[in-house]
């Protein structure tokens, strides 16, 4: 039987023109968070899993039914990241950015996310988000 390589289900690959224009418009959301006076914040892609489900909240579907986590050979709890918003407020207390920046301080991310969901039109396990906090 002769196999197919496919990207997984739910994930896709960006060709020349798609990449170009995404690039395009990461930087069009770059400059106007910059002009707004937001600073960018870069998190790790995946977190201890305790930071989403005390940020989120244990009980909220994503949580339960749609983050990818797996355990790493220390035994650790680790999840790649469904959302932005948690992982910018464990750096920020991490990091006491309070005490380094101003308040209030507006912090800009964009970047992969990773949710385990049955894909529907449009929808799809590994996409991109622009957010602010």
């Amino acid at each position: 039987m002769k196999s197919k390589l496919t990207a997984p289900r739910g994930t896709r690959d960006l060709l020349p023109e798609e990449a170009i224009k995404k690039r395009w418009l990461e930087e069009k959301a770059y400059q106007l968070f910059v002009r707004y006076n937001y600073k960018p914040i870069v998190t790790p892609i995946f977190e201890f899993t305790e930071v989403f489900e005390r940020g989120v909240g244990e009980a909220t579907e994503i949580v339960q039914k749609e983050m990818y986590t797996f355990v790493d050979r220390g035994g650790r709890s680790l999840t790649l990241r469904p959302e932005g918003t948690a992982p910018v407020v464990r750096a920020y207390l991490e990091h006491s950015l309070d005490k380094k920046y101003p308040l209030p301080i507006k912090l800009f991310y964009l970047g992969p996310m990773y949710r385990f969901e049955r894909p529907q039109s449009g929808r799809q396990r590994e996409f991109w988000q622009v957010g602010a906090e």
